[in-house]
């Protein structure tokens, strides 16, 4: 099920006629909003928490390109957990599945009003624990990947 579904605005394609890499990491920003919104951190949830999520590190993998006016859903899949941080990955995809992009991130819950790390409030939490999550041995393919040219060969 798709946590987030736009399309692809004319304003985020670029001289290349798709849409500009830029705006694969906005679209992965709304994600993270409408993740929030799916575990109780909407504008009224951060207002009575005193609480919200900042990011913390991002990776994100082009896998296709996307044009003007075509769809784009996002789902994620919580890769780990602890108390006050959240590792995320988020998938983009066409209408007909294909992968178009991901961006697996490092999210940290935030006490609003103290401006530091703090642990999720108690319904954030189990909101969070019914989030599709991956199993240590079935992530997905993409996650975790570390950036670098391949070794040279001799």
């Amino acid at each position: 099920m798709a946590l987030l579904e736009t399309r692809v605005a004319p304003e985020w394609v670029d001289y290349n006629g798709h849409m500009n890499d830029a705006e694969y990491a906005r679209v992965f920003s709304l994600g993270v909003e409408a993740l929030m919104n799916a575990i109780g951190l909407d504008e009224a949830g951060r207002r009575h928490h005193g609480y919200t999520i900042f990011t913390l590190e991002t990776h994100l993998c082009y896998r296709r390109e996307a044009h003007e006016g075509q769809p784009l859903a996002v789902e994620v899949t919580v890769l780990d957990r602890d108390a006050k941080r959240l590792h995320v990955f988020f998938a983009m995809c066409d209408i007909e599945g294909s992968l178009l992009a991901t961006s697996e991130q490092m999210l940290m819950g935030i006490d609003s009003e103290a401006g530091r790390p703090a642990p999720f409030p108690e319904e954030v939490s189990q909101a969070i624990a019914a989030l599709p999550a991956a199993t240590t041995d079935a992530w997905p393919e993409l996650a975790g990947r570390c950036i670098g040219l391949p070794p040279a060969r001799r």
